[in-house]
C-alpha cells in the first residue's frame, strides 16, 4: 500500500487587488450616497448647495471620482500593514487630486482622513468580500493607528486645527483615534432605526442618521463657521428633530427642510457630520449588523 500523500495546508486567504478595488468602490459609493441625501441642514446635495456658494453637486461628484484610486491604494496599504506615515502620504496625494478635480475647492478633506482610515482597516481585514464582524473596522483603526493619529503633525494653518486648539475639543483626530465612537453609537443605530421607520425610503434613513450625528458630534466645521452660538443652535435644533420623533413623524420632511433653510440663513454647515455620515454608510456596507 502506498504511503498517504501529505498535502500542504491551504494558504491563508490574502486580500486581492479585486478586493481592494471593491473596497474603494464602496467608499466612493458612500460619498455619493451622502451627496444624494436631502435635506441635510446647510450641506450640499443634488437639490441645492446649502450654505456653500463655491461648490455644488457636480463639484462633489468630480471629487468623489478623483478619490477612487487613492482609496484603492489605502486599502492596499492596509492589507500590507503599512503605518500611518504611508497612509498620510497617500492622503496628501488624494487631497491634491481632489483639489485638481475641484479647481482648488475642499470638498472631501475630512472624508479622505476618516474614511481613508476605515478603508485601510477594511483592506487589512478583508476576507474575500465576506461581511466583517460588527465594530471591527473602528477597533482596528484604534488599535493600529491611534498613537500615530494623536502624535502626528498638527497643521495649525488649517481651520479645523485652529478650532480644536481654541475650543479645546478633540475633533476628527480624537474621534478616529477612539475608533469612531460617534459613528458606532449614534450614526449606525440612527441609520438602522430609520430603515425600520421608513422601510421604503432609504434616503429618509440617511437623513435620520445625519441629524443624529449633528446633534452629538463635536463638529469643528460648525464652530469655524458659526462660533459657539452657531454650534449650540445646530446641535439643539438637530436634537429637537430627534426628540419629536425624527422621520417617524408624518411631517418629518417639512421639518427637515425647515432646518435646512435655518442653517443656510445662519451660514452653518456641519461638514464633520457629513463626513461621518459617509463613513457610517461605508461601515454599514462592510460590517454585519450587531446584536
Amino acid at each position: 500500500m502506498s504511503a498517504a500523500v501529505a498535502w500542504p495546508a491551504p494558504p491563508t486567504p490574502t486580500p486581492t487587488p479585486c478586493g481592494q478595488k471593491r473596497i474603494a468602490r464602496l467608499a466612493v459609493d458612500a460619498l455619493r450616497l451622502e451627496l444624494d441625501t436631502y435635506p441635510k441642514p446647510g450641506l450640499v446635495s443634488r437639490v441645492d448647495s446649502g450654505s456653500h456658494a463655491d461648490m455644488d453637486a457636480s463639484t462633489f461628484e468630480a471629487s468623489a471620482a478623483a478619490l477612487e484610486p487613492y482609496f484603492e491604494e489605502l486599502a492596499r496599504a492596509g492589507a500590507e500593514d503599512r503605518g500611518m506615515d504611508a497612509l498620510r502620504r497617500i492622503g496628501l496625494d488624494a487631497e491634491s487630486a481632489m483639489r485638481t478635480a475641484t479647481a482648488g475647492i475642499n470638498t472631501h478633506r475630512g472624508a479622505i482622513f476618516g474614511l481613508g482610515l476605515l478603508v485601510a482597516a477594511a483592506g487589512a481585514l478583508d476576507d474575500g468580500g465576506s461581511p466583517l464582524g460588527p465594530g471591527v473596522l473602528g477597533a482596528h483603526v484604534r488599535a493600529r493607528y491611534a498613537t500615530d493619529i494623536l502624535g502626528g503633525p498638527a497643521l495649525l494653518h488649517m481651520p479645523g486645527a485652529r478650532v480644536r486648539q481654541r475650543y479645546r475639543i478633540g475633533g476628527a483626530p480624537a474621534e478616529a483615534a477612539a475608533g469612531f465612537p460617534t459613528l458606532y453609537r449614534v450614526g449606525l443605530p440612527a441609520l438602522r432605526r430609520g430603515r425600520v421607520a421608513q422601510p421604503d425610503n432609504p434616503e429618509a434613513a440617511r437623513v435620520e442618521a445625519c441629524l443624529a450625528l449633528i446633534a452629538q458630534l463635536q463638529d469643528t466645521n460648525l464652530l469655524h463657521r458659526g462660533g459657539e452660538a452657531g454650534y449650540r443652535f445646530a446641535r439643539e435644533a438637530a436634537a429637537g428633530f430627534a426628540a419629536r420623533g425624527g422621520i417617524s413623524c408624518d411631517d418629518w420632511l417639512k421639518e427637515a427642510v425647515r432646518l435646512h433653510h435655518a442653517f443656510v440663513a445662519r451660514n452653518l454647515s456641519p461638514g464633520g457630520a457629513a463626513d461621518l455620515l459617509a463613513m457610517t454608510l461605508f461601515v454599514d456596507a462592510v460590517e454585519e449588523v450587531g446584536p
